[in-house]
């Protein structure tokens, strides 16, 4: 009798074990989703404070594509695309993967927190674009703060929205993400 109930609390472990092996599967494969789809993305320009910065952004074969006119006269200098985070979907992340082309240049995403109180508040990091598609990974302590009284250090937990932006120099903005997920 006394093997029988062991060899059946090993059983028990066991299928309990799997059960929450698989949940604990199902959760980080539901969190680590690509978050490009569309009406996710809202564009943003300079011209809400002034700035001349032309642009727009769709959606093709799968990709949000940004293009526009960068231009840092009246104090401009920026277009963008950004979409709302639930803090969940970053949480116990290190860093962000994305799989973008465009023209050549410098682009960044910029991260809003709970940190980040006003519109010029934010951390980033850039990356270079190719004519070809590749995939990048930006770990969150490469990201920088822009402000004096923010936190030095992004916390994963606390991200409220994303943005790709070109920004900081006059010239021709052409850049296309096809893929943005926590890893």
């Amino acid at each position: 009798m006394n093997s029988y109930l062991t060899k059946m609390s090993k059983i028990f472990f066991y299928q309990l074990f799997y059960a929450a092996l698989l949940t604990v599967s199902m959760s980080n494969q539901a969190i680590a989703k690509n978050l490009v789809y569309e009406n996710n993305w809202a564009y943003l320009a300079d011209t809400v404070m002034g700035g001349v910065s032309r642009g727009g952004a769709e959606f093709s074969a799968g990709a949000l594509r940004l293009t526009g006119q960068v231009s840092t006269k009246n104090n401009g200098g920026f277009i963008q695309v950004r979409t709302r985070i639930d803090p969940i979907q970053s949480s116990g992340k290190i860093g962000i993967k994305i799989k973008v082309r465009g023209n050549g240049d410098v682009y960044y995403l910029h991260i809003r927190n709970a940190s980040a109180r006003l519109p010029w508040h934010y951390y980033t990091a850039n990356f270079k674009t190719t004519d070809k598609w590749k995939e990048i990974l930006i770990p969150f302590d490469n990201f920088e703060k822009s402000a004096t009284f923010m936190p030095k250090k992004l916390r994963s937990d606390t991200i409220k929205t994303i943005g790709l932006v070109a920004y900081g120099k006059d010239h021709n903005a052409d850049v296309s993400i096809a893929n943005l997920e926590f890893y």
